[in-house]
Parts: structure tokens; sequence; C-alpha cells
């Protein structure tokens, strides 16, 4: 008879288990697998250049699902536009420390003015009147000083007594006709 070598490598016990693994946890029926588009060749030099293991991308995890392909991105990605964003944060803070500014200004001259209002309106109500000063004072002062000194002899002031009553008669003239 002949005789057969059989050669068993690891790689083909890897498969060997594989195979029964899926057989042993697969109960489910699994999609039918959509082709892949084909990969475009790289242009770009600054990308890192991965070694294509179709044995890698072939496998599948132990739930079933396929290994997705590896992903590409350029490493010199242009910056998002969270600078944008950024930017527009920062002008809207901007504004509202402005707005917060003028309403302190605004906050500040209404304090001011209410403060002035109720300053005058407390001086109006509580205000002491005004005394009028007594008419014909300086005469009515002449002719008690005079009294004072000639307290024997009296008639020496007839002429201040005198200045002082017609002073009073000339200021009761005067507020006669205003208080008809």
């Amino acid at each position: 008879m002949h005789d057969f070598s059989i050669q068993i490598s690891s790689n083909l016990i890897n498969r060997l288990t594989e195979d029964d693994e899926k057989l042993k946890k697969r109960t489910k029926k699994t999609k039918p697998r959509v082709p892949r588009e084909p990969r475009q060749p790289q242009t770009k030099v600054d990308q890192k250049q991965i070694p294509d293991d179709s044995e890698k991308q072939n496998k599948t995890t132990g739930s079933g699902w396929p290994v997705p392909p590896p992903m590409f991105l350029p490493l010199n990605q242009p910056p998002y536009s969270a600078t944008a964003e950024l930017e527009a944060i920062q002008s809207v803070v901007k504004e509202s420390e402005n707005v917060v500014e003028k309403l302190r200004k605004q906050e500040d001259n209404m304090v001011q003015e209410v403060t002035q209002r109720a300053k005058d309106l407390h001086e109006k109500e509580f205000k002491i009147p005004e005394q009028k000063p007594m008419p014909c004072l300086v005469e009515n002062n002449a002719c008690m000083e005079c009294y004072k000194e000639n307290v024997k002899d009296v008639t020496k002031c007839a002429s201040l007594a005198q200045n002082y009553a017609d002073c009073a008669r000339r200021v009761r003239q005067l507020v006669k006709p205003s208080g008809k």
C-alpha cells in the first residue's frame, strides 16, 4: 500500500477549533455579508502603513460578527470646528459681560437717583419751617435796651418807643390787606 504523510500545522488546528466553536455557538441564522468596497490606494505619505492580513480580516469574533476592517484616519486632521465653537462661546461670554457691566452702571445710576429722591422727599416731609423774622426786631431791641439802661427815667426812651409803635403799625397795615 501507499504511505501517506499527514502534516498538521498550528494554522490548521486554529481553523478547526474556530470552526467547532462556530458550529456550537451559531444558533441564529446569519445575515448574508454585504460586499465591501475595495480599498482605495492610499496617497498620503503621513499615514502609517498597516500590513494587510487577510486572515485577520476574515476572522470573526466569538459572537459571530465579523471583525470590522481597520479605519485609516489622516494624522494631520484639519482643525475641528472646536476653535470656531470656542470663539463663538467666547464672543457670547464677552457680550454677556458687557451687558452685565451696562446693567451694573444702570443700577448704580438708578440707586443714586432713588437715593436723591428719597433725600428730597425726606427733607420736604420733615423740613422745619423757616421762621419768619420778627417784624420791627431792631426797634424792639433798641427800645428794650433803653428801658434796661434807664429804669428810673423811662421818658428818655419815648422816641425809641414811638419808632417801635410806628413800625408795628406799618406791619399791621401790610398784613391786613393780604389777610382780607
